[in-house]
């Protein structure tokens, strides 16, 4: 039976680039215990006063993460890009120590292939997701861009004007375009989701779910 990771589990993070300090601070802040490594004692510094915990460590070797404990987390994320061989590495130790749940950061598809051969469980590529979303808001279509597995999608955008003054019912959003508007942001407003009867106006912002291409065609409609 595979042990269920609890949702506030400490986290290790290894590497603190611009990606794994941004991961590691971003945890911190959500209240979850967090030891932060990297072997640059400059960057542990830097890191120090706003991570709870900062260590000077290289983590491609087995004793040393042995001595910090990294045995005992459920959770690691290998942030280091930079060395593809460090990462596999890292990776590896982190398997060889029985961490039940790994992240760990790609630079291409190749690196994540290795590093999903060596155990990780999760294989991350921040640029490619990066540079995928900068493509869709480029256009100022959309103002922010989510893509899912399987081609899901969920997009913010301005609505096209045959949504707007009527409700979503009568517009026929999903019907005749096969996406979902299931959010609506108002100004000044908190987010509140969308109904069948929910009138948008023209200081609306909605969120849309659908496939990639459905999503692309909706927010080309005139404006």
């Amino acid at each position: 039976m595979v042990e269920q990771i609890r949702s506030d589990a400490p986290v290790l993070v290894i590497g603190l680039g611009r990606f794994g300090a941004a991961c590691a601070g971003e945890l911190d802040r959500l209240d979850r215990d967090v030891l932060a490594i990297d072997e640059d004692l400059g960057l542990v510094q830097k890191w120090s006063d706003r991570v709870t915990h900062t260590v000077q460590a290289d983590a491609r070797n087995i004793d040393a993460l042995k001595q910090i404990g990294a045995q005992d987390f459920q959770v690691a994320v290998v942030a280091v890009g930079s060395s593809i061989e460090a990462s596999v590495l890292i990776t590896a130790n982190l398997v060889d120590l029985k961490v039940p749940q790994i992240w760990a950061k790609a630079v291409s598809q190749a690196h994540g292939k290795i590093l999903a051969r060596v155990g990780a469980n999760h294989v991350i590529y921040p640029e490619r997701e990066a540079g995928e979303r900068v493509a869709h808001l480029v256009s100022g279509r959309m103002l922010d861009f989510i893509r899912f597995d399987d081609d899901f999608v969920l997009a913010k955008m301005y609505p096209p004007k045959f949504v707007r003054g009527v409700g979503l019912n009568e517009s026929g959003v999903r019907t005749k375009y096969n996406v979902t508007v299931v959010g609506i942001k108002s100004p000044g407003k908190p987010f509140r989701y969308a109904e069948a009867n929910t009138v948008v106006t023209n200081h609306d912002l909605i969120i849309v779910s659908g496939t990639n291409v459905d999503v692309e065609r909706f927010a080309a409609l005139d404006r």
